[in-house]
């Protein structure tokens, strides 16, 4: 039964994407952006302003949950949980499909989770405690903020007027400290033994023992004070039977420089160099011997780079075979959280993993709705600033549709025998249609360019066959892109003439020269730099994966531009992304050539 729904997901995103059709949107995005760029949802006005349109979200939310999973539901009604958590907090029990109904069942009594999430909300920054968002395999992947430290369990409240203002790392507001709280504090010297003691049990409640870190700090500090700390630097080693990684990424006000250099990530390479930054990258060994990633260079990469392999890392952990849990945090988890927990959602969905019965553009909802927008993130405060990081993961979606990033099971690489004289015609033709990834003919006129590098010998790996203008240029770029590849392949075809092909020149976006994997994730020809031109197909066949997360992509780019996007809100200073996100509205068919810009 899930197979199924998740093959006719698949169908129906491809036909779209064929066809050539503006991309189908979920009733209701366009409400659910222009509520989300309007205010932070705060679950305690769920029933004021707005509180109609902000009742259909979460109903419609509970509404895709319950497609594919049986699901427990903890209130917090009126944020008496946390303020900025949703109001109604879904717990994902087991697969609700015919197929996976007696694979996995909940192990967790909801009442007894319910009462560890009340006694352990404290120990972390705002309140913002580990809560399970997705459930894959059995497993919980969870979210929360960083841990609190001293200043922010005693005087959260009296420190509130130094650092309000909607910052990722800003305390949370003294209206979300209760009595029973102030009360907590006062009276029990060993509160940090006592509120981490029930945040344990509960991570180990959620058999969670993969905890990544995303701070760039060890502990957050300002004015000279340490107003959050982390697992990584607990002096009593509580956690220490967990397996910690510091994977540091830049926070959100990095984004900004995203948005100056015309929404560029290629290129754009964070400034490690910073006073403030002394939280190393740290991962154990026996979880980094799979990806072949050099994390020693981690300074060295570009945002792009930087988020797939961290992606990788997350994706690896998992997919690994034990049944643990994983924790993804950084401060206030509300920017770089998300961005991962959406990146992890989708990435699982385009492998119909996860969400099954799901098409694009309810997957698409799905995760701005709960994964962003009921979870507090301050879009509204973001666009004020230009730190545009909601923006960034949806179009980074165009980065992550190769199969490295597929957490399928079944080999999808599969070898020939050496031979000294290359790959004959009858090699060619032993490619399944699947993966050749083209509908080119063998009659037609192309040349086979094979690249070895030493110590891969024999190993033909179908996943890097793409097909792309056979110029000079494009190749020598093609293999410089490509060179950490044990052994790769190109077919290429004649360049078209110009008359035919007027547009392809600077076709190609201007990546990092260490890029190992950003040139064959593209899904689409882009023309100049934007990252809204209408999307063109490429010439090769997309893989089911690639047709999933392009529409999902297609489908954010066209709701962003006809609401977020083409409102006179905070416009950038040069006024470019009004003219580029008028210019994709017009090409996915939203207004007519003589419409204008809001």
């Amino acid at each position: 039964m899930a197979g199924a729904r998740a093959a006719a997901a698949t169908a129906s995103a491809g036909s779209s994407a064929s066809s050539g059709n503006p991309p189908r949107q979920e009733p209701g995005l366009g409400e659910l952006l222009e509520e989300f760029s309007r205010t932070q949802y705060r679950a305690k006005d769920g029933s004021g302003t707005g509180g109609s349109k902000v009742e259909r979200i979460e109903k419609r939310c509970l509404e895709l949950f319950g497609r594919d999973y049986c699901f427990s539901v903890i209130p917090n009604t009126n944020g008496d949980i946390c303020g900025h958590y949703p109001r109604h907090i879904v717990f994902l029990e087991y697969e609700s499909s015919e197929k996976e109904k007696d694979t996995f069942e909940s192990t967790v009594q909801v009442s007894k989770l319910q009462d560890l999430i009340h006694r352990s909300k404290m120990a972390r920054c705002r309140g913002r405690f580990v809560c399970p968002v997705i459930l894959f395999k059995g497993k919980h992947i969870c979210r929360s903020a960083t841990l609190a430290g001293w200043g922010e369990l005693y005087g959260r409240s009296g420190y509130n007027y130094f650092f309000s203002g909607g910052a990722d790392d800003a305390w949370a507001d003294a209206e979300d400290v209760t009595e029973e709280d102030c009360a907590l504090r006062s009276g029990d010297t060993h509160l940090f033994d006592k509120v981490r003691g029930y945040d344990i049990k509960l991570l180990r409640y959620l058999s969670v023992k993969y905890i990544c870190d995303l701070m760039v700090e060890n502990k957050k500090v300002k004015f000279g004070m340490n107003v959050t700390s982390s697992e990584k630097v607990d002096k009593a080693q509580r956690y220490a039977d967990f397996t910690l990684l510091s994977i540091p990424y830049p926070g959100c006000e990095f984004f900004k420089e995203y948005k100056d250099r015309d929404y560029m990530a290629e290129g754009l390479i964070f400034n490690w160099k910073q006073d403030y930054v002394d939280a190393p990258l740290s991962i154990p060994d026996f979880l980094t011997h799979s990806l072949n990633i050099d994390w020693s260079q981690y300074q060295c990469w570009d945002l792009v780079q930087q988020t797939q392999n961290y992606l990788k890392l997350l994706l690896s952990l998992v997919n690994s075979d034990d049944d643990s849990g994983l924790l993804v945090h950084c401060i206030s988890g509300w920017d770089r959280t998300p961005l991962f927990i959406s990146l992890l959602r989708l990435s699982l969905w385009a492998d119909g993993l996860i969400h099954t019965s799901l098409k694009p553009a309810e997957i698409l909802y799905l995760t701005v709705a709960y994964d962003w927008f009921l979870f507090g993130h301050m879009l509204v405060d973001r666009l004020s600033k230009g730190e545009e990081i909601f923006f960034f993961c949806f179009n980074f979606l165009k980065h992550i549709t190769s199969e490295e990033f597929s957490a399928l099971k079944t080999q999808r690489r599969k070898s020939l025998p050496a031979r000294d004289g290359g790959f004959t015609l009858e090699d060619i033709c032993m490619l399944r249609r699947k993966d050749r990834g083209s509908t080119t003919s063998l009659g037609s006129d192309f040349s086979l360019v094979m690249e070895s590098s030493p110590g891969a010998t024999g190993s033909f790996t179908y996943e890097a066959v793409e097909l792309v203008p056979a110029g000079a240029s494009t190749q020598a770029a093609w293999r410089k892109s490509h060179s950490s590849s044990p052994q790769s392949v190109l077919w290429n075809r004649p360049q078209p003439s110009e008359d035919r092909l007027p547009s392809y020149q600077g076709l190609v976006e201007a990546r990092s020269s260490s890029s190992s994997s950003s040139n064959h994730s593209d899904n689409f020809f882009r023309m100049g730099s934007s990252p809204l031109e209408v999307p063109k197909p490429r010439l090769a066949a997309l893989s089911d994966r690639e047709t999933r997360l392009q529409e999902v992509r297609s489908a954010f780019l066209a709701a962003y531009s006809s609401t977020v996007g083409l409102r006179a809100v905070a416009p950038s200073p040069s006024g470019a992304i009004g003219g580029l996100l008028e210019q994709f509205a017009r090409g996915v068919g939203l207004r007519g050539i003589s419409s204008n810009a809001l």
